[in-house]
């Protein structure tokens, strides 16, 4: 039998490490931000990307009959 070592990947985007880095300022009263701006680099992309997909089905809304 050969040997298998299991690789266990932890990629970790900008977001979630900017929302580390925020949350542990905060519950260190390093920042004094209210928990949306500590949250923010969660939930920001995902409304940019939502902001997107609702501008492309408008302009696709208005170019097609």
């Amino acid at each position: 039998m050969s040997e298998q070592k299991s690789k266990v990947s932890m990629n970790m985007g900008l977001g979630t490490i900017l929302f580390l880095i925020f949350l542990v300022l905060k519950l260190t009263n390093n920042i004094d931000w209210s928990w949306w701006w500590v949250t923010s680099p969660l939930w920001i992309p995902l409304v940019m990307f939502l902001l997107f997909i609702f501008i492309v089905l408008i302009i696709k809304g208005l170019f097609t009959k």
